[in-house]
C-alpha cells in the first residue's frame, strides 16, 4: 500500500510539527535581520566616511613652522596696562607650569602615560583609523563626539592648537595637523612636549598644575627625573580627568579617602597597562598595586592670594569677552555652532585659558594719574558723602567724549569690605538725570519742541488718578523748557513723553541704540527714572553722545589686545552711531548749562570755585537726579573733553536724608578738583560747545514759545505779542503761535495759561490742534496703576 502524500490538516498536526515551523520562521526572519544589519551597517559606515571625507576636505593643512612653534609654546605671562603702558597687573593664574628637557624626565612616566593613553605611539603616524571610524560614527549617529581614542599626538594638538571645542570640524582638523606634525617632529620630541603641557590637578597647596615638573614636585615632592613606577603610575592616571583624581582640594587639603581613592583606583590601572604592554613583570605588579601611594603625597600649605581692585576685573571682564569674539572668528565657528551652549562654554573658557596664560598684553583706556586720583579721592574724602543714613556707597565714572573710552572709575567705597562695582554693575532709577535723553532730547531732536518752549506745569495725575508730584508739590502753571529742566519739574516730562507716544516716535530705538535696555516703554513715569535702571556707565554713555554731538560711542576700558607674537588682534575702532542729530544734541546741550549754572538743584558750580577759580571756566553742562524718598542720589557733569557721572546711594535701597543731593554735590566737586590737578588738560575747560550750523534760530513770544500771531479766543481774534527771545530748534523752526501753545495739560490748563497771558479765557477744547498732548482725564498712557515709588520725587 503506498504512503499518503497529501498535505496534514491543521488539526492534525502534533505539537512537534507546530514548533519545527515555528523554529524555521524564527531562523529565516533573523538571517532577513541581519542581511538588513548588515546593509545598514555598510550604508553608515560608508556615510560616516563621506562624512569624515567632506570634513576633512574642508580643512585647511597648517603652516608647519606655525604648527611647530605652537606645539612648542609654553605658558607667558599676560598682563594689564594703563594707557601710557606702565603696568596695572600680571594676569593672575593658578596654573604652574615649568617645561623640562626630556632628559628631566623619567623613562617611568613616559612609559606610564604611552602604556594608558597610547599604547601604538611608537608605530602610528598621528592618527588611528578605527578612532577616526569610530567619532564619525557616532556624530553620524547623533551619539556625539567622543575623544576617546585620540592619539597623544592629537591631544597634544588638542591642548596647544586647536582646544577643546565640540565639533567635528574640529576633531578633523585635529586628525590633519597630527599627521602633519608626526612628518616634521620625532615621536620623544611630541612625548615631551605632551608632558610638559598636560594638566595634572592640583597640588598641595590647591594651585592648578600643569606639565609633570610641576605635578611631581607639587604632588610628590621630587623632580619629574626621579618618579619611582608607583608615582608615574599615579601621576599617568591624572590627565584624563585631573580635578577627580587629584589627591587635594581646590584649597589644598586633603580629599577624603572615598574621594582620594578614585585617583589610587586609576593609578592601579595605568599598573596594570604598564603590566599588560610589558613595561613591568607580574611580580613588580604585584608589589606596585600592593604600595600605598598616599604615603607619597606631600602634605598640604597654605597659599597667600593675590587682592585687586575694581579696575583688575571691570578691564579681566571685557577682555575675556572680546578675546571670545576672537577665538570664535579666528577659528570660523558656524553660526549654528555658536547657539551650541556646549560650543560656547567650551569658547568662555578657552577665552579665560588663553587670556591668563598666552602672553597676552591688554592695553587699557585708563590714565594712570587720573585714575589714581580718583581713587585716592574715594578714600579720603568719600566720607563726605554720609548723611548720617550709614555708609553712603558711590560709583563714578570718567569718560572721554568723542571716544567713549574710559579715563578713570571709582567702583566704589572700599574694594576689600564691599565689591559690588557700582560704576559698572549696579544699576539703579536714574531719577531727573534721563529727562536730557528722554523726553527733552528725543522731543528737540524730532522737531516737536524748541530750546524755549512753554510746557503744562500744572498739576496733574497718572492714569491711576495718582498725583505727580515734585518735592511735594502739585504743581505750577506753565514753565519754559529752560526752567522745567533747571528746576528738575516733573509734570512737563510727563507731558513731553505723551507728546512723543502721540506722534509715534521711536523711543526705543532712540535708547536702545545706546545700550538702554527698559522693560516697558508704556510706563507713564519712565521720563521720571520711573521703570528705568542703569548703571552708572551706561548713563555717562548717553551723556556722552550728546557731548559729543550726537555720535555714541560704546563705553569700553580695553584699547587693544597684543598677542605674544607682537599681533594685533583687537583693537578699539568704533566709527560710532548717530543718535541725535548734530542740531538736536547742540540745543540740548545749550540747556544743560543751565541746570548747573543757575544753582536752583545744585551748588556744584559754587563748589568748584571755592576750590579752584580755574574750573568754573570750564563750559559746563549737567544734570541732578534723585529717584524716590532719596533712595538714589545722582549728578552728572561734563564739559566738551569729558563726561563724569555719579551715582550715591545704599546697596540696600534704602533712603538717605533729605539732602543727600548736597553731599554729593560736594564730593563731587572734589573730584572734579582732583581730575584736574592730575592732568590739568583732560577736563579741557578752555574748550566751548557751539550750536550745530543747520540750528534753526527762531524769535519766538516768551509766553508761548512760538512766534508772535493772532489767535482766536472766545470768537474773536487776538494779536499776541510782548518779549521775544531766540529759540533754537533742530528741524522746521518755531511755528507761529496758536491756542494749544502749551504742551500738555488740559483744557482749564490752558484756559489759565491765556488768562495769565491776556487776561481772557481760551477757546473751547473742540477747537485745539494737534500740537496739544493729550489730557490726563482723555488719554493715557497705561492703563496699570503706578507703583508709588514711582511718584513724588523720583525726577527732582
Amino acid at each position: 500500500m503506498k504512503k499518503s502524500h497529501r498535505k496534514k490538516a491543521w488539526s492534525e498536526l502534533t505539537i512537534w510539527d507546530i514548533g519545527s515551523v515555528v523554529l524555521q520562521t524564527v531562523r529565516i526572519l533573523s538571517h532577513f535581520l541581519y542581511i538588513i544589519a548588515l546593509l545598514f551597517g555598510m550604508m553608515g559606515i560608508g556615510t560616516a566616511f563621506g562624512y569624515l571625507a567632506s570634513q576633512i576636505d574642508q580643512a585647511k593643512v597648517p603652516e608647519v613652522q606655525k604648527l611647530v612653534k605652537q606645539v612648542g609654546s609654553f605658558t607667558r605671562i599676560s598682563q594689564l596696562t594703563y594707557s601710557d603702558g606702565s603696568l596695572i597687573a600680571a594676569i593672575d593664574t593658578d596654573l604652574l607650569r615649568t617645561p623640562v628637557e626630556s632628559s628631566a624626565i623619567s623613562d617611568n612616566i613616559k612609559h606610564a602615560i604611552v602604556s594608558t593613553e597610547d599604547e601604538n605611539f611608537a608605530t602610528h603616524k598621528g592618527v588611528l583609523p578605527k578612532a577616526v571610524l569610530r567619532a564619525a560614527l557616532t556624530t553620524i549617529l547623533g551619539i556625539g563626539e567622543t575623544s576617546g581614542g585620540s592619539t597623544l599626538t592629537q591631544q597634544l594638538i588638542k591642548q596647544q592648537v586647536l582646544g577643546d571645542v565640540p565639533t567635528f570640524k574640529r576633531k578633523s582638523q585635529e586628525m590633519i595637523y597630527a599627521l602633519e606634525l608626526e612628518r616634521h617632529m620625532d615621536k620623544d620630541t611630541i612625548l615631551t612636549n605632551y608632558l610638559n603641557v598636560s594638566p595634572f590637578g592640583r597640588n598641595n597647596r590647591g594651585q592648578n598644575i600643569a606639565g609633570i615638573e610641576e605635578a611631581a614636585q607639587g604632588i610628590f615632592g621630587v623632580s619629574a627625573k626621579d618618579l619611582t613606577i608607583p608615582q608615574a603610575a599615579f601621576l599617568a592616571g591624572l590627565p584624563q580627568s585631573p580635578i577627580v583624581y587629584s589627591p587635594y582640594t581646590s584649597d589644598g587639603n586633603f580629599k577624603t579617602p572615598d574621594d582620594m581613592a578614585i585617583g589610587i583606583k586609576r593609578a592601579k590601572n595605568v599598573l596594570y597597562n604598564m603590566y599588560r604592554t610589558g613595561v613591568i613583570d607580574k611580580p613588580a605588579y604585584d608589589d606596585y598595586v600592593a604600595y600605598d601611594i598616599t604615603q607619597d603625597f606631600k602634605k598640604p600649605e597654605a597659599i597667600e592670594e593675590t587682592n585687586h581692585g575694581f579696575l583688575y576685573y571691570t578691564v579681566m571682564e571685557e577682555a575675556e569677552d572680546l578675546l571670545y569674539d576672537y577665538l570664535l572668528k579666528r577659528d570660523n565657528v558656524s553660526d549654528l555652532d555658536k547657539t551650541s551652549d556646549a560650543v560656547q562654554t567650551a569658547y568662555r573658557e578657552k577665552a579665560k585659558e588663553e587670556l591668563a596664560l598666552g602672553g597676552y598684553h591688554v592695553t587699557t583706556t585708563i590714565h594712570k594719574t587720573v585714575h589714581q586720583a580718583m581713587q585716592d579721592t574715594v578714600a579720603n574724602l568719600g566720607h563726605l558723602l554720609d548723611d548720617g543714613t550709614g555708609l553712603v556707597e558711590t560709583g563714578n565714572v570718567l569718560m572721554d567724549n568723542r571716544t567713549g573710552a574710559v579715563l578713570g572709575f571709582v567702583g566704589g567705597r572700599n574694594y576689600a569690605d564691599n565689591q559690588n562695582n557700582h560704576a559698572f554693575d549696579t544699576k539703579r532709577s536714574p531719577g531727573s538725570t534721563i529727562k536730557s535723553l528722554l523726553p527733552y532730547g528725543i522731543a528737540i531732536d524730532q522737531g516737536l519742541i524748541g530750546s524755549a518752549s512753554v510746557l503744562s506745569n500744572y498739576p496733574a495725575n497718572f492714569s491711576s488718578g495718582q498725583p505727580i508730584l515734585y518735592v511735594g508739590s502739585r504743581g505750577t502753571a506753565a514753565v519754559t523748557l529752560q526752567n522745567a529742566l533747571d528746576m528738575s519739574y516733573n509734570i512737563p516730562a510727563f507731558w513731553t513723553y505723551k507728546l512723543l507716544r502721540k506722534r509715534g516716535v521711536d523711543v526705543e530705538g532712540y535708547m536702545s541704540k545706546m545700550g538702554y535696555e527698559f522693560d516697558d516703554y508704556s510706563i507713564e513715569s519712565l521720563p521720571i527714572g520711573g521703570g528705568a535702571e542703569m548703571s552708572v556707565a551706561q548713563q555717562t554713555n548717553g551723556y556722552q553722545m550728546l557731548a559729543n554731538g550726537g555720535i555714541y560711542h560704546k563705553k569700553h576700558v580695553v584699547q587693544k589686545i597684543t598677542a605674544n607674537d607682537g599681533t594685533v588682534i583687537y583693537e578699539y575702532d568704533d566709527k560710532g552711531e548717530r543718535i541725535f542729530s548734530p542740531a538736536g544734541a547742540g540745543i540740548m546741550t545749550h540747556l544743560l548749562r543751565g541746570p548747573l549754572r543757575s544753582g536752583a538743584t545744585t551748588a556744584f558750580i559754587r563748589e568748584i570755585g571755592a576750590l579752584n577759580p580755574q574750573l568754573p571756566n570750564g563750559d559746563w553742562i549737567g544734570k541732578t537726579g534723585t529717584s524716590d524718598e532719596n533712595v538714589d542720589s545722582w549728578l552728572m557733569v561734563g564739559t566738551p573733553a569729558v563726561t563724569l557721572g555719579t551715582w550715591a546711594g545704599h546697596d540696600d535701597n534704602s533712603p538717605m536724608s533729605n539732602i543727600s543731593g548736597r553731599h554729593t554735590h560736594t564730593y563731587v566737586a572734589r573730584l572734579v578738583n582732583a581730575i584736574h590737578q592730575a592732568d590739568p588738560s583732560i577736563l579741557g575747560l578752555e574748550q566751548r560747545f557751539n550750536l550745530a550750523p543747520e540750528t534753526i534760530s527762531s524769535s519766538v513770544l516768551t509766553s508761548t514759545g512760538m512766534q508772535a500771531g493772532t489767535v482766536m479766543v472766545n470768537g474773536r481774534q487776538i494779536s499776541v505779542g510782548g518779549a521775544t527771545t531766540v529759540s533754537y530748534w533742530a528741524k522746521n523752526g518755531a511755528p507761529v503761535t496758536t491756542s494749544d501753545f502749551m504742551v500738555g495739560g488740559s483744557a482749564s490748563d490752558r484756559q489759565q495759561a491765556w488768562t495769565a497771558i491776556v487776561g481772557v479765557q481760551t477757546p473751547s477744547p473742540s477747537s485745539a490742534s494737534s500740537n496739544s498732548a493729550p489730557s490726563t482725564s482723555s488719554s493715557a498712557t497705561s492703563s496699570a496703576p503706578e507703583p508709588q515709588t514711582e511718584a513724588t520725587t523720583i525726577g527732582q
